[in-house]
């Protein structure tokens, strides 16, 4: 049996902290609205469960995910498949999660984050290194967005 030092239980624990993903100590919880058919959105949400955040889901489709959608302040123009919302934030799509720690982090006076459309090698439409330029919109509470991150074609 070995003598366990403090210096070595140290180092054990540190060890452990380095392997041990932050992600899942610190992402909050989003939920998201979705249709129940589409594998896009299923995927999105594999990727986030991935990365450590808490997922709740609730079907939606239609004219009232538009509804919510357009009540919650995303524009028509950065509308997407689905919609998720943390901390008072709303994520509309694809969007990556490290842009959404980004947004929790650094706090803007803004509605959230959006990507457009479903571009494809977005996270949850296919592979990332066939991945097509696109960018991830910070939406503004006038209506306005800006870019917000970049994501260059493989």
């Amino acid at each position: 049996m070995t003598d366990m030092t403090r210096r070595h239980l140290l180092a054990c624990a540190a060890a452990l902290a380095a392997t041990t993903p932050l992600a899942a100590a610190t992402a909050p919880g989003i939920h998201v609205l979705k249709d129940r058919n589409c594998g896009c959105c299923t995927g999105w949400v594999e990727i986030l469960k991935a990365e450590g955040f808490e997922v709740t889901t609730e079907n939606s489709f239609g004219t009232a995910l538009i509804q919510h959608k357009l009540d919650s302040g995303i524009p028509q123009d950065m509308h997407s498949c689905h919609t998720g919302q943390i901390e008072g934030y709303m994520i509309e799509g694809h969007v990556p999660p490290a842009d959404i720690r980004r947004l929790l982090a650094e706090r803007p006076d803004a509605v959230g984050l959006a990507v457009p459309g479903m571009p494809y090698g977005s996270p949850g439409m296919g592979p990332e290194d066939e991945r097509e330029a696109y960018d991830v919109f910070l939406v503004l509470k006038d209506g306005s967005a800006e870019v917000f991150s970049s994501y260059d074609a493989a």
